[in-house]
């Protein structure tokens, strides 16, 4: 069953100088403020659509990486993931770097960025994100 996910943002005035407000429409966890310099500059406070993916990554991965671990029968006790994401003003996204430490019982190092791999392959954001530049630095806890 597919399911469908929302947020909104109203924006007012130019880039540089406007500002705007992104809802989380679907969860109701609130709003956040989004402006030109938060967004290349300092944060200050603010989110970013880069801020935004690399949170939607970091949890995607999190995800698929606990399914791949859990159906190879080495569930993961704990896994703690990052996700950098990379804006070169003028360019466009440049790279989102995946970080992840986990703790999991049964499994050595090798398996598991084996695993990191597989799941970075097969995280449906990961896939939506495909023309970008994703590395992976996995190792266990």
């Amino acid at each position: 069953m597919a399911t469908t996910r929302s947020a909104h943002t109203v924006w007012e005035g130019s880039l540089t100088e406007g500002s705007g407000t992104v809802t989380f429409d679907s969860s109701g966890i609130g709003e956040q403020p989004v402006s030109w310099p938060s967004r290349a500059e300092e944060a200050n406070g603010k989110t970013s659509p880069e801020e935004l993916i690399a949170a939607a990554h970091a949890s995607c991965f999190a995800m698929a990486l606990s399914h791949t671990l859990t159906g190879a029968g080495n569930p993961p006790s704990r896994l703690v993931t990052s996700a950098d994401v990379t804006l070169q003003p003028g360019t466009g996204i440049t790279g989102i770097h995946l970080t992840v430490e986990g703790t999991v019982p049964g499994i050595d190092e090798a398996a598991f960025v084996e695993a990191a791999e597989t799941a970075k392959g097969g995280c449906p954001v990961s896939q939506a994100l495909a023309g970008t530049t994703i590395t992976l630095s996995a190792k266990l806890a």
